[in-house]
C-alpha cells in the first residue's frame, strides 16, 4: 500500500527583466501538496471526482476543492498519458505562495501534480520528461523549470526538445519581493504586449540578458543595474501596476541594483546586496504605502533545491 507523501514546490520569479519567458529563479516561499490514499468511507469528492481536497493557508477559500483543482487535473492527466485510470486519493494543500501575484503559484500546482503522480505511479518518467510535460502544460518554461529544479534556470528549445542550464547566483545577491494586495492576471498582462518588436529592441534585450547572467554570477552591481533593463514586456506592463514608478525609484535610491516585474506581476522584485536588503525592504514598503496600497515586502533567498518529495505528511 502506498504511504502518504508530500511534494514541496518553491515559488518562482520569472523574466528578471530581459529574460522574458526563458529565465526564472526559485525563491524561499513554498506550497506543499500531500498525497494520501482515499479513505475507504469516502473515495469520491465533489462533482463525483475521485478526490477529496483540503486546503490550508491565507487564501485557502479561493482554491478549488473539486475535480477542477489544477493539481488534481495535472495528476489525472499524467495517468491518462500513461493509459491508466487515475487513482482515488486525498489531497491536502498548504499554501505559502500568494495566488495570482506573479510568483508562480500555478507552476507549483503543475509541478506538484506531476511529481505526485509520478511518485504514486512508481517513478516511470525521468526528470527531463517531467520537465517537458510541465512546460507543455504551462506553455512556457520560466516558472516551471526553476520550480522543478531549483536555483536560477535558463531554458531554450530547438523546436524538438527543451534544454536548460543553471545560472550561477552570487551568494551576496538578495531577492526582495514586494507583493501588493491586488491581483493581475497573466492573460491581462500578456494582452498589453505588442505582436511584433523592432530589431533594436530585440538586440537590446539579447545583450542585456547576457549581461544580467554575468552579473548574477559575479555579483557586480553595475552589470546587474544595466542587465536588468528590458524593452520587451516591462514598458508595457508598468501601467497595469499602480505605483510602479515610485516603488522603482525608492528601491534604487535605497541601494537596489535594479527592479523588475516578477513574472506577469503585480509583485515587484528588487535585487540587492545583503548589506542593503533591510533598507530596500523598508523603502519599497513605504513607497507603496504612500500610494495607499497595502503590501507585503519580504527579503528572500534563492531556493537551490527545487521541488522535493518527503514521505512524512504535514
Amino acid at each position: 500500500m502506498l504511504h502518504p507523501f508530500t511534494v514541496t514546490v518553491p515559488a518562482t520569479t520569472a523574466n528578471l527583466g530581459p529574460g522574458f519567458d526563458c529565465l526564472g529563479a526559485a525563491l524561499s516561499l513554498h506550497n506543499r501538496f500531500s498525497f494520501l490514499p482515499a479513505q475507504k468511507s469516502k473515495t469520491e469528492g465533489p462533482s463525483g471526482s475521485g478526490v477529496t481536497i483540503q486546503v490550508r493557508g491565507e487564501e485557502a477559500a479561493r482554491v478549488a476543492t473539486g475535480a477542477e483543482n489544477l493539481v488534481y487535473q495535472v495528476f489525472c492527466q499524467f495517468f491518462e498519458a500513461l493509459g491508466q485510470t487515475p487513482p482515488s486519493l486525498r489531497l491536502e494543500i498548504e499554501l505559502g505562495v500568494p495566488l495570482a501575484r506573479g510568483l508562480g503559484s500555478s507552476a507549483t500546482a503543475i509541478v506538484g501534480g506531476l511529481l505526485g503522480a509520478n511518485y504514486w505511479a512508481g517513478n516511470p518518467l525521468s526528470l527531463q520528461a517531467l520537465m517537458r510535460m510541465a512546460i507543455d502544460l504551462e506553455g512556457h518554461p520560466d516558472n516551471v523549470v526553476p520550480a522543478l529544479l531549483g536555483g536560477c534556470q535558463l531554458a531554450a528549445s530547438d523546436n524538438q526538445d527543451w534544454f536548460h542550464c543553471t545560472v550561477a547566483w552570487h551568494p551576496e545577491i538578495v531577492p526582495v519581493v514586494a507583493i501588493p494586495h491586488f491581483e493581475l492576471s497573466t492573460a491581462a498582462a500578456r494582452q498589453v504586449l505588442p505582436q511584433d518588436y523592432c530589431r533594436a529592441d530585440v538586440v537590446f534585450n539579447t545583450a542585456h540578458l547576457a549581461l544580467l547572467v554575468k552579473g548574477l554570477e559575479t555579483g557586480d552591481g553595475e552589470q546587474l543595474r544595466v542587465g536588468m533593463q528590458d524593452r520587451v514586456h516591462q514598458p508595457y506592463r508598468q501601467k497595469l501596476i499602480p505605483g510602479y514608478g515610485a516603488v522603482h525609484e525608492a528601491a534604487v535610491q535605497a541601494g537596489a541594483y535594479g527592479l523588475a516585474i516578477s513574472g506577469a506581476g503585480p509583485t515587484l522584485l528588487a535585487l540587492t546586496s545583503t548589506a542593503d536588503a533591510p533598507r530596500v525592504v523598508a523603502a519599497m514598503e513605504q513607497a507603496w504605502q504612500r500610494q495607499k496600497t497595502t503590501v507585503t515586502v519580504r527579503s528572500l533567498s534563492l531556493d537551490r533545491q527545487g521541488a522535493n518529495i518527503s514521505k512524512s505528511v504535514g
